[in-house]
């Protein structure tokens, strides 16, 4: 099946503690059906003081499902996606405008 989010997507969260909050995608993993969105779904790691880098607590964005995720339309709205074929290649578009992604 073709990735309906991929990486670089401006998404926003439909559920969950941050739910609203609109982000960018870091990474995929579609084997794992998640995704890391830069600055949603925020832990904390405590790491140790070491040589080479400092210690403290350094916060870390962490996976969140792929069906907790919408992409966002040019209005800033949250859209399905789905695929159509344009010149023999298949597209992604904005179900609400209809546009290509």
């Amino acid at each position: 099946m073709a990735a309906k989010l991929k990486k670089g997507d401006e998404v926003v969260v439909l559920t969950g503690k941050d739910k609203g909050k609109k982000g960018t995608i870091a990474s995929v993993s579609p084997t794992a059906n998640k995704a890391v969105v830069e600055g949603v779904n925020i832990a904390i790691r405590h790491t140790k003081q070491s040589q080479g880098s400092q210690g403290g607590r350094i916060p870390k964005a962490m996976p969140i499902d792929l069906s907790n995720l919408s992409l966002m339309d040019k209005a800033g709205k949250a859209t399905r996606v789905g695929f159509r074929l344009e010149d023999g290649k298949k597209v992604r578009f904005a179900k609400t405008t209809g546009e290509v992604i």
